[in-house]
């Protein structure tokens, strides 16, 4: 019986929300021999997050440019690689003032730091379709390990897709203004789409 394919990715960063609806034959996980290869993460991934207030609302938003490549492994899923970076100078939240105070040194301080990356260091599968991803982090000049949770969504060959899902502690990144008002915690809810290279 072929080992089962589990969500694979890291990123990123940061951050929030997609509904798949996949058909039976898409959302079966394929066998690792079949999945093998490199994928490069193409545009059509969302890499959204939010960050709660006290009382409801927050804020929300999404990353408009990043890049990144997952190398999965035909033998053993915890040999596969996932790297991302995002650019936080992309940030849309719909609100220009918002935005642009997300990119001051307060929060991500894109003039000196312009690039977040991550680099996968364990991967665990955890059922037929969903993985744990370990990684180091780094942002605005601290690196830091990470988890991401993954399930696989989408597969037809040439095409992959995973949802992916963490929370990130901002403090532990010198973003701690606004709190106790608006969460520590960064959610990242992202649709990871990858491409057979």
């Amino acid at each position: 019986m072929p080992l089962r394919f589990p969500f694979v990715f890291a990123a990123a960063v940061m951050l929030a929300g997609f509904s798949l609806q996949p058909t039976a034959s898409l959302a079966k996980a394929p066998s690792l021999d079949d999945a093998a290869g490199r994928y490069d993460i193409d545009g059509s991934s969302q890499i959204n997050f939010s960050v709660g207030q006290v009382g409801g609302g927050g804020i929300s938003g999404k990353f408009g440019r990043f890049s990144g490549t997952f190398q999965l492994d035909g033998q053993d899923i915890s040999r596969s690689v996932v790297q991302f970076a995002l650019f936080p100078e992309t940030v849309q939240t719909g609100e220009p003032r918002i935005e642009n105070f997300l990119r001051s040194s307060a929060v991500f301080d894109t003039e000196n730091h312009p690039k977040i990356t991550f680099r996968s260091t364990k991967i665990t599968q955890t059922g037929d379709d969903t993985a744990e991803i370990e990684g180091i982090l780094t942002a605005k000049g601290t690196t830091r390990t990470e988890h991401f949770e993954a399930k696989l969504t989408k597969w037809n060959r040439s095409v992959i897709s995973f949802h992916i899902q963490g929370g990130i502690y901002r403090t532990r990144y010198d973003m701690s203004v606004g709190i106790p008002i608006y969460s520590n915690i960064v959610q990242f809810d992202m649709i990871v789409n990858g491409q057979k290279h």
